[in-house]
């Protein structure tokens, strides 16, 4: 089966940092658009980072602009999302997944809809306390 795992969460004080790796199982990421979400309790699924098959090109929420860096490996079918000066806002479950549909060939990413990825990692939590 096709899938993606996630791991590299953990519980981290305020100013920490944290990589999370999320490797393909089952099929070649290269030729896909690598997305990572977050969802905080009570909260809405979001989009934190991406990063395009073509030219690597990525796209950041405004709230973590300077502080995260999205990044692929291809030769060894993983990506990573490096979080740096983390927050306590920046709780959650952070999920990796594949954009499936609504992507346009050579762009730029503009936004991130969850509706529009699949192949859904299980999740690994950060926590960012005191």
């Amino acid at each position: 089966q096709a899938r993606l795992v996630e791991s590299g969460g953990g519980l981290v004080q305020p100013g920490g940092s944290l990589r999370l790796s999320c490797a393909a199982v089952g099929f070649t990421m290269d030729r896909w658009t690598i997305g990572w979400f977050r969802q905080a309790p009570g909260k809405q699924r979001e989009g934190v980072a991406c990063i395009s098959n073509i030219d690597d090109n990525t796209y950041y929420a405004d709230s973590v602009k300077g502080r995260f860096t999205v990044s692929r490996d291809n030769a060894k079918n993983t990506g990573y999302l490096q979080m740096n000066s983390l927050k306590p806002e920046d709780t959650g479950v952070y999920y990796c997944a594949i954009q499936v549909e609504g992507y346009v060939i050579g762009g730029v990413p503009t936004q991130m809809n969850p509706a529009e990825y699949g192949y859904w990692g299980q999740g690994t939590q950060v926590t960012v306390s005191s």
